[in-house]
Parts: structure tokens; sequence; C-alpha cells
């Protein structure tokens, strides 16, 4: 493929070649998708192929392609089929910083400081593996975190020095001692060591919708670090699917050093794509783990200086990948970017407050995920006495209305009213459930 010669700048004139389907990828939406007003919900949901046979309650999981994602990635695969050699020359050394930088737009931060990767798992798994510890160094996770971050610090310490301890933030999401932002960061201070270098969270938990008060325990870390030298600096990781595309927040100031996520949930984007955010102190203590292939090529090659490559391109995980879905993931943050974080956060969080309220109303339920919009984001958790999550997943199903039970030892039921949903289908799922007394 004459990679030396694109390396060093002659093939990137395959630009001028006119390969068949040449896009510009200015990330704008689709003509084929009309466009949408701020906080038009209705016309969202129209952009989504979705079966109207069933109320979708667990979109989170997996998203449907809304139409300018999918038109985007049927551009670039039509081209690719048609020209596959010529189409990726074209783009392969220029595009991967365009995503960042169409990133960077949505979630803050830099374009340098954005890796780019195919999932949370992926990510989560890129960092922890990546991060420079050392024999008897501690990192402190919590007992609420997922199977991916789980497995992830697993697989590190089996393969260093390094230990993994876990601490509960909090005993009860809701009901006489439910979680507060002062408990969370009282029991985090008391769980760190001397031996802490890195602390491994989730914003938003999957097993009871609890939302973390990420600033306010990046601050903790910091007044702990400025009692450490540098080499004893705390690194604080974040993995934040579950409220990347649903909470207005710039993740560059949210005080921690890495923020991973995938982008085929809340955000919508195209399935088999996320991000990695890294401070540059962050991306300083880390080292990548898979080859990368865009400017790191060429310091293999010896004609660009390693000091000369973006963090995030140097850890963006090399190889050939699905790139029509990667290419195409620039729409769906122009997508969220047109809607209105703010409005989106809004949207998600009234939808929310009124599956709550609804469930809590109910003698027959017991409500977990917290009433407060700061404990809480867009998943709701909760148990139907006498009647089993896998039963209440099967009989709401049977009645046109499709949501999950939380995968962890302790399974709850769990509604996530999103951006596609509206009250009427909030109060057709609440019926179902007070029909279960």
């Amino acid at each position: 493929m004459l990679r030396r010669e694109f390396l060093g700048g002659t093939g990137l004139a395959l630009g001028a070649l006119g390969t068949t389907g040449g896009l510009s990828l200015e990330t704008k939406a689709s003509s084929e998708a009309k466009a949408i007003a701020p906080g038009d919900w209705k016309s969202l949901r129209e952009l989504f192929p979705l079966t109207r046979d069933y109320v979708q309650l667990s979109t989170f999981l997996l998203a449907s392609h809304p139409a300018p994602v999918a038109a985007a990635i049927e551009r670039h695969r039509k081209a690719l089929d048609e020209n596959p050699a010529d189409y990726w020359h074209e783009h392969f050394m220029t595009i991967d910083g365009e995503i960042s930088a169409a990133a960077a737009q949505y979630m803050g931060g830099r374009a340098d400081q954005i890796a780019l990767t195919d999932s949370t798992t992926m990510g989560l798994a890129m960092v922890y593996s990546g991060l420079k510890l050392q024999p008897g160094e501690e990192v402190l996770q919590t007992t609420h975190d997922h199977y991916s971050t789980d497995m992830s610090l697993a697989h590190r310490a089996e393969r260093t020095g390094a230990s993994v301890r876990k601490i509960s933030l909090y005993d009860d999401p809701q009901g006489i001692s439910a979680v507060t932002v002062e408990q969370v960061v009282d029991r985090l201070r008391a769980g760190i060591s001397p031996k802490t270098r890195v602390v491994a969270v989730t914003w938003v938990h999957s097993s009871t919708g609890v939302k973390l008060p990420i600033r306010a325990m990046a601050d903790a870390i910091t007044a702990i670090n400025e009692g450490r030298g540098e080499d004893k600096q705390i690194l604080f990781c974040v993995d934040g699917v579950h409220g990347f595309g649903v909470e207005d927040e710039d993740v560059s100031q949210l005080g921690c050093d890495f923020f991973v996520a995938g982008t085929h949930k809340w955000i919508f984007g195209p399935r088999g794509t996320g991000v990695i955010w890294g401070s540059d102190r962050g991306w300083a203590n880390s080292n990548p783990v898979i080859p990368g292939f865009g400017g790191s090529y060429g310091v293999w090659l010896g004609e660009v200086g390693a000091d000369k490559i973006p963090a995030g391109d140097h850890m963006t995980p090399g190889g050939f990948h699905s790139f029509e879905h990667r290419w195409a993931l620039p729409e769906a943050f122009e997508l969220h970017l047109q809607l209105g974080k703010k409005r989106v956060q809004s949207r998600i969080h009234q939808l929310n407050t009124q599956t709550k309220e609804g469930l809590a109303a109910m003698p027959h339920v017991t409500l977990y995920t917290p009433m407060a919009t700061d404990l809480s984001s867009g998943l709701v958790c909760f148990d139907v006495a006498g009647v089993p999550q896998v039963e209440v997943v099967k009989r709401m199903h049977d009645k046109g209305i499709i949501m999950s039970s939380t995968p962890y030892r302790q399974s709850y039921a769990r509604f996530a009213p999103s951006l596609i949903n509206n009250e009427q289908e909030i109060d057709r799922a609440l019926a179902e459930i007070r029909a279960m007394a």
C-alpha cells in the first residue's frame, strides 16, 4: 500500500484522484435527514427506524442509528466498496483527527487528548492496561462497578505487582439511609491509603441508577494529592458511558484524568465506536497497549519524532476497523449539539423523574434509584413485590414494552427513558407495572 509514501506526504495526493464517492467530512446532518429544531423530540423520534410495535425503554443498551448517522455510514460504505484502497488512503491520515475534533467540540477538552476505540470495554481495558503502576502500588475501585472495570483491573493485577482493593461508596441508593454526596466523598477519602495511585469509579451505576458526584470526588482527590510528591499523585479514572449523551458536562472540567465511554448508547453513535479523553497528566502516566496506525507509524519508520504525535493519536488502537462506522461518528455529535446539551439533559431528567414518581407511588414497588437529579441520570431501577425481575421484563415485553434487568448478582428491573420516548409512553409503562400489584 506504499504506506511510507503516504506517511511521507506524497500519498496524500490521492485526495485529488477523485475517488468514487469522495465525501466531505463536514459534521452536518445528511440532506436525507430533515433538520430538527432544538427540543423537537417528536421530529427526533422520526429520525430513527425503530419499530413502532414496542415502547423502547432500553435503547441505552445499543442505539438504533438515526438518519444522519445511517446516511453517513452508507456513504462511507459505498465508497469503500467501490474503491477501498483509494478511499482508505485518501482519509486514513486525517480522518481520526477530524473525528477527535468533533468529539472535543461535544465533550470538551482538546482533540489531541482524545483516543478512539470500539467500546467502553475496550477503552477501560486500554487505560487500565497502560497505566504506569509499580509493584506495591494500589488501585482503589468500588463495589458498584461493571464487569468491564472489574475484569480489566483483575487482569492488570495478575500481570503486575500492583493490587486492587474495593470499597462501597454507599449502602442504600434510596430509602432511610439513602446515598448523599457527603457520604460518597467521606467514604472515598477514608478508602484512600498511602499506597493508592489510581481511583477507578463509574459515573452512573447501571446496577442502581446512582450518579456519582464526580466533581466533588475529584476535589477530594486533589486535596490529598497536594500533600504528595509528583510520583505519588493519584490518577482519577471514570467509566462515563451512562452519563455521556445525557448530562450537560465538559469532561475536561470534571476533574478526572481519564473519561471512558462508548458512543453507541445515549449519544446515538455508530455501533462499535467509543472514546477515551485523557488529561495531559493522565496520558503522561500511561503507555500504549496496541500500536497506533496514524502518526505512530511514522515514528516507527523514523520519519517523525514521538514528541510530535498527539497523545490521543498515539493511544488510538491501530489496525483495520469498521471504518464506515467510525467515520460516521461526527454526525452523532453534531445531532446532539443541534438538539442542545442542556435541553437533552433536561428532557431525559424530566422523563426519568416522571417514571420515578410514578413508581414511588405504588405500594408494591420498591424504587432503588435516587429521586434527586444530582444523584441520578437516565436509569431507573426497582423491584415489584412477588415478581422476579426477569418475569417483570417478560411480562412487559408481552405487553409491547421493552425494558431490561440489571446484569449483576443483585438484579433489579430497569427502565431507561430517553430522548426517543414521550410522556404517554411512560404512563403506559407505569400502568402495566401498576397492574402487577
